[in-house]
């Protein structure tokens, strides 16, 4: 794909979306990185539901400690693998306290020393928190990547480091959200909505799905 062809799907993915942001519910920095966390293999939905019962209740590093582990796994055992995204939440929180006073800090190395943080969730945390141009590379992105042929790549570092390069600056800060959205609800794994797709006609994927019939 040539930068003239990128250049063109970002602008038509602003324009139609021009302040794009997380469908996790969040208002603080802590609030973001222990949705993300609890976020692995589960739906945003999935994570605000527990979250919206958890946060008025603990959304400090300190509240969630003095809730103790059992207490807060009545709060997100809704959320698969919520006995171990339980004890990387306590953890994490402990490091919190520990080396940041308390804080989120904003720092890769730092971000992702904590338990249960890996890379993407360190980018989400820098792009949405902090407003760095990263790019966490999920399931979503990792595909229409490679279907549209904006940065094609054999893993997720690949595609994050493709699309770091060939990404306009102007829509770097923005391009995670875009491409993730565009991933979740009109690029989707099995049959994307090519037809009712903004940037069909500039993505490079060949088997494009036509349009359902009228009945």
């Amino acid at each position: 794909m040539n930068p003239a062809k990128r250049l063109e799907i970002f602008t038509r993915l602003r324009a139609a979306n021009p302040h794009p942001t997380t469908e996790l519910d969040y208002t603080t920095p802590f609030e973001l990185l222990i949705a993300v966390l609890l976020s692995a293999q589960a739906t945003d939905v999935g994570v605000n539901k527990a979250t919206r019962r958890l946060y008025p209740v603990a959304n400090t590093p300190a509240a969630i400690l003095a809730l103790g582990i059992d207490e807060l796994k009545s709060y997100i055992q809704t959320i698969g693998l919520y006995h171990t995204k339980a004890k990387n939440v306590m953890a994490t929180c402990q490091m919190l306290i520990d080396l940041h006073g308390g804080e989120v800090p904003h720092s890769r190395e730092a971000l992702e020393a904590l338990p249960g943080v890996g890379r993407k969730t360190a980018n989400v945390v820098l792009n949405t928190a902090f407003g760095d141009p990263t790019i966490a590379v999920d399931t979503h992105i990792f595909r229409v990547s490679n279907r549209t042929g904006i940065a094609p790549g054999k893993d997720v570092v690949e595609v994050e480091q493709k699309l770091l390069k060939f990404v306009p600056k102007e829509f770097l800060q923005d391009a995670h959200h875009w491409l993730i959205l565009h991933g979740r609800y009109t690029c989707i794994a099995r049959k994307p909505l090519c037809w009712n797709c903004m940037i069909a006609d500039l993505c490079d994927y060949k088997s494009k799905t036509p349009a359902p019939a009228v009945k």
